[in-house]
């Protein structure tokens, strides 16, 4: 297989620094980090001085390989995977839910496009709430302290049907209690937490003996928009990297995976998703939220869909 050096120029993270601590464990190839024990090497790295670094180009490496090799699965193994494993989520809102079939779909990753104040944070805390309802676990990583306990109180107040103020009380409790919130505020945070949640998951490590079925982030766009500046492609690779790894997240674990975009305006003065073409592929699904000037009223409409040339509905709304 290839080796690390000939990957450099295309990966930036895959630097001669990254080379050498490679080297130094007489990994020299593809193949001599596959052969390799990937944990016992992140540890390592968790001992060196570079070594976030070193964990991004491990990462990084993780998933040049799954973008080359994805596994091979012929179409009554999809099927199968997709009828046994991956099962819907309700956000908790009806609109929503009529357009993506149900709801979130685990094994996907659905991304809420929209401005400022269009509702997508809403959809976001609602989702978590109504997941959490049903005894599973949530983890939400906030990157603009926009995750509200109280705005949680209102959607779980709403839909509780409990006659007694302290059975409420009580379901709150439970229901934050499943909501694992993590402040996040740049790219190299967010990674670790995803790098430190998949060795939770792989290890069977769930709070509560909860299964978490849902993985929020709030907002995507805001981690990422910040390191695409400039000519150097590193940021374009951390991107990449990202979505590849949310993606994996997703299929290996049966896990709903959520995130926002904000928009910005395009030439022809028209708002399109952010963060550019590369992006465009990385969610299963796309929604864009809108809403009208003085209006209380979230209009959702489909951009992506695997399933919308099935004559599903392709707009909606919701009351923020």
């Amino acid at each position: 297989m290839a080796p690390l050096k000939s990957l450099e120029k295309e990966y930036p993270l895959i630097d001669s620094n990254f080379q050498s601590f490679c080297a130094s464990h007489a990994i020299f190839s593809v193949q001599d980090f596959l052969l390799h024990d990937i944990d016992a090497l992140i540890a390592l790295a968790d001992n060196h001085c570079a070594s976030q670094t070193l964990k991004q180009g491990i990462d990084q490496l993780l998933s040049i390989i799954d973008a080359r090799h994805p596994p091979l699965l012929n179409g009554l193994q999809l099927l199968e995977d997709v009828q046994r494993n991956k099962h819907v989520l309700s956000t908790g809102c009806e609109g929503i839910d009529a357009l993506l079939g149900g709801g979130l779909r685990e094994g996907q990753l659905t991304e809420l496009v929209g401005s400022s104040a269009s509702g997508k944070t809403q959809a976001c805390l609602l989702s978590a709430s109504t997941v959490a309802k049903h005894k599973s676990s949530v983890i939400y990583l906030d990157t603009g302290n926009s995750f509200s306990p109280h705005r949680i109180a209102r959607f779980v107040g709403q839909s509780s049907g409990y006659d007694s103020e302290n059975q409420a009380d009580h379901m709150l409790k439970k229901v934050l209690d499943r909501i694992i919130c993590h402040s996040v505020f740049h790219i190299y945070q967010m990674l670790d937490v995803l790098h430190q949640l998949k060795i939770n998951l792989r290890s069977e490590i769930v709070k509560s003996n909860q299964h978490v079925r849902l993985l929020i982030v709030d907002s995507i766009s805001s981690l990422i928009t910040p390191i695409l500046g400039g000519s150097s492609p590193q940021g374009h690779a951390l991107m990449i990297s990202a979505g590849y790894l949310l993606k994996k997240l997703a299929h290996e674990h049966n896990i709903a995976v959520l995130v926002t975009n904000h928009v910005v305006r395009g030439e022809d003065g028209i708002s399109k998703p952010a963060l550019g073409e590369s992006w465009k592929s990385v969610p299963h699904v796309r929604l864009l939220f809108s809403q009208d000037c003085g209006s209380n009223v979230c209009n959702i409409s489909m951009l992506k869909h695997p399933s919308m040339a099935s004559g599903r509905a392709a707009s909606s709304t919701m009351f923020l």
